[in-house]
C-alpha cells in the first residue's frame, strides 16, 4: 500500500517511524512518504493561505496550492486508472466519523493520498474538484465531535487505524479479531478486559476464571464481561448487533445489565468491569 500525507509541518508525523508502522515501512510492506505542502508554493514567503471570502476570523488554506502538490502527486496515474484508484483523505470536524469499518475498508485499498488542513480549512473547491476525477475517490472524515489545530493528530490515527490491518504488520493477526469495534464474525462489542502477571497485585486478584485452564469457561466469560461492558458504555453497538447472532446466554447477560429489546437501563443499572482498554 502507498501512502502519501501532506502536511505544513511535516515532521508532526515523525511518530510514523516508530512502532509498528515504523516497521512496516522499514520491511517494505508500507510505502508511506510526507510531503511539506509548502514545496508547491511558488512566493518567496511560502504562503498556502489567505483570508476567507465573505469575512470572518481565520485564514483558509488556498485551493492553487493544494492543486499544485495533490496533481503532482496523482502525476503518476494516467487517464486510463481505475475509477477511485486513489483515495483522498481529508480530516476535517464536518466529515464523517472514522470507523473501523472504514479502516478496514480503507486497508484494501492501493493508495491513499491525506490532506491535512490548517487554520479554518482547506478550501472546499479542492475536495470539489478531485472528486470529479474518476480515478479519485474524496472523502471528509472526522475522528469525533470536537476540534483540532490540523489535520495531523488525525493522520496519524487513520495511517495507523489502517496500517495495523495490513497482512504482516501486526504479529499475530488473530488479536484484530477479537478487540473493541472489530467488524470480524462475533465481533461488534468492545473488548473484555485483560490480566497478567503477577495473579495479584496491590490486593486485586485476577479472576480465577482465567487462571482454570478451562478454554471453554474462559471463552464465556470473555463473552460476558464483553457483553456488560458495552451495554453499560456503548448501547448503540448493542443495538446495532445481528440479533440471531446472540445465544441464551447472551441475552441473559443483557437482559441482567439493564437492556431489553432496543432498550437500556441507567448507567447505574449496569455492571462495571474495572480498568483496561475498552
Amino acid at each position: 500500500m502507498r501512502i502519501d500525507v501532506v502536511s505544513i509541518f511535516p515532521d508532526y508525523l515523525a511518530p510514523l517511524e516508530l512502532s509498528l508502522v515504523g516497521k512496516a515501512r522499514r520491511e517494505g510492506i508500507l510505502d508511506l512518504q510526507v510531503h511539506d505542502l509548502r514545496a508547491w508554493t511558488t512566493d518567496r514567503h511560502r504562503t498556502v493561505d489567505d483570508t476567507p471570502f465573505g469575512g470572518g476570523a481565520g485564514m483558509v488554506m488556498r485551493p492553487d496550492v493544494w492543486g499544485t502538490a495533490l496533481d503532482h502527486l496523482l502525476e503518476p496515474s494516467t487517464s486510463s486508472a481505475a475509477p477511485g484508484a486513489t483515495t483522498l483523505l481529508i480530516p476535517t470536524p464536518s466529515g464523517a466519523p472514522l470507523t473501523q469499518q472504514d479502516a478496514e475498508e480503507l486497508a484494501g485499498r492501493e493508495r491513499l493520498i491525506i490532506a491535512c488542513g490548517r487554520y479554518e480549512g482547506i478550501d472546499a473547491r479542492v475536495a470539489e474538484h478531485y472528486a470529479q476525477r474518476p480515478e479519485v475517490t474524496v472523502r471528509e472524515f472526522s475522528l469525533g465531535d470536537y476540534v483540532l489545530n490540523g489535520g495531523e493528530v488525525a493522520a496519524l490515527v487513520l495511517v495507523e487505524a489502517v496500517a495495523r490491518l495490513l497482512p504482516g504488520v501486526v504479529g499475530n493477526p488473530a488479536s484484530l479479531v477479537e478487540e473493541s469495534h472489530s467488524t470480524a464474525p462475533g465481533g461488534g462489542l468492545l473488548e473484555y478486559p485483560v490480566y497478567t502477571k503477577p495473579a495479584t497485585w496491590r490486593g486485586l486478584a485476577a479472576p480465577d476464571v482465567l487462571l482454570s485452564g478451562h478454554h471453554g469457561k474462559v471463552a464465556r466469560w470473555r463473552r460476558d464481561q464483553a457483553l456488560r461492558r458495552t451495554a453499560q458504555r456503548r448501547p448503540d453497538l448493542i443495538a446495532g448487533l445481528d440479533q440471531a447472532t446472540l445465544d441464551e446466554a447472551d441475552r441473559a447477560v443483557l437482559t441482567e445489565s439493564g437492556w431489553s429489546g432496543g432498550r437500556h437501563g441507567a448507567v447505574g443499572e449496569t455492571t462495571g468491569e474495572g480498568g483496561g482498554p475498552p
